[in-house]
């Protein structure tokens, strides 16, 4: 029995390990942190998004091991949730800046002089998805 449980623990960290990697060089390789410090004119808070990155990778880990019941107002849940909107959507905006997705997306499909158009066919795409899975899988 302790062999089996010291297992499954060596098989948890090295887990652990690897997606924490991924991670930390997905970042670090395509410069996430630094491209959206620059689009929010925010170098000065560079560290501030890089301890928010760690804490939240940790806090974020420890509540899937522990599945917490927060007992919290809907004053305090809709900022906390519009924040978190917010940093997930900035993140894949920097990540589809820095890849260059939106011009090469537009040229293979023709649409070169549409950019505009094709980004905010994204945005709204975006919206009503959000909007839809909100009223119809959470809201019940």
């Amino acid at each position: 029995m302790v062999i089996k449980i010291a297992f499954v623990m060596f098989l948890g960290l090295a887990g652990g390990l690897a997606v924490g990697s991924g991670f930390v060089a997905f970042l670090t390789v395509l410069g996430i942190i630094p491209r959206l410090t620059q689009l929010t004119k925010t170098m000065k808070m560079i560290v501030w998004y890089q301890w928010a990155v760690v804490l939240g990778a940790l806090i974020g880990g420890f509540a899937s091991l522990r599945d917490p019941s927060l007992y919290l107002s809907s004053f305090i849940l809709i900022p906390l949730g519009a924040a978190g909107g917010v940093f997930v959507g900035m993140m894949a905006a920097a990540l589809t800046e820095v890849l260059n997705v939106f011009p090469i997306l537009a040229k293979r499909i023709g649409l070169e002089e549409k950019i505009v158009i094709l980004m905010m066919a994204f945005v709204f795409g975006k919206i009503f998805g959000s909007l839809y899975q909100w009223i119809y899988y959470v809201a019940d």
